[in-house]
């Protein structure tokens, strides 16, 4: 949960670099919690009629820190954050190995150099 929070302290940050710890709890938190609302949302629905739009609600929240955290991933790879648009390549930068030391995008993360 220190991971989903850290992305969201750095809510709109899209310069320096973020470990694969970091982007894959986040994903994993993310996706627990979307699920979690979508379930209480939608039982709300069915036993009251509140309607389920409120749960969109997390994900229009949630949306410029996912992009943020997935910039800031690409770059820990090395590469400009403008690879989040091409789908299949970003996938690969976003499950590889972060460049070790200092790159263009600041220093390694995963050793605080």
């Amino acid at each position: 949960m220190s991971w989903y929070l850290k992305v969201l302290r750095d809510y709109a940050i899209f310069q320096g670099r973020a470990r694969r710890k970091e982007y894959w709890y986040f994903v994993l938190f993310n996706l627990i919690v979307a699920f979690g609302i979508g379930i209480i949302f939608g039982a709300l629905k069915t036993l009251f009629g509140i309607p389920s739009s409120y749960a969109q609600l997390y994900t229009l929240g949630i949306l410029i820190p996912s992009i943020a955290v997935a910039v800031r991933r690409i770059h820990d790879t090395g590469h400009s954050g403008w690879w989040i648009l091409c789908p299949i390549y970003n996938i690969v930068l976003l499950v590889r190995n972060g460049q070790s030391g200092t790159n263009y995008y600041g220093s390694d993360p995963k050793f605080g150099i």
